[in-house]
């Protein structure tokens, strides 16, 4: 059997834990619960029983990924998109024409170009030129 790393200080500031992992079993519930309040904000929108049905049937009438199409390539569509970003904006987010079918890979790449992966790309990295 190989020799464990001895724990080391939790990294939440001012915490003096011993853990194996980056938090103390107290602060990594708290950093989790940080991580869904901020990184879904709108994730309300999501939950509700219209988005559910209204997404059921746009999938329903347009089955195929629109991105894939375009390739010559078909593959069913698994997620509704958003092509402009809603943001919260109630109006944008259930505007029909800011819909489209997309495969999972598809949607999963164009969030990444969008979002930077991790966040906003503006907002995480800014470098002023002047």
């Amino acid at each position: 059997m190989c020799p464990r790393k001895p724990p080391k200080p939790c990294s939440y500031p001012n915490c003096p834990e011993l853990t194996y992992g980056r938090y103390c079993e107290k602060h990594q519930k708290q950093m989790d619960r940080k991580y869904s309040s901020t990184n879904r904000p709108f994730k309300h929108l999501y939950n509700t029983s219209m988005w559910k049905k209204l997404r059921k049937q746009f999938l329903q009438e347009h089955p195929l990924c629109v991105e894939c199409k375009a390739k010559g390539v078909i593959k069913a569509a698994a997620v509704v998109d958003h092509i402009k970003a809603h943001e919260g904006d109630g109006k944008l987010f259930w505007d029909k024409s800011n819909w489209q079918p997309l495969c999972k890979s598809c949607h999963d790449r164009k969030t990444v170009k969008e979002d930077g992966r991790w966040g906003k790309k503006g907002r995480v990295y800014s470098y002023d030129f002047k």
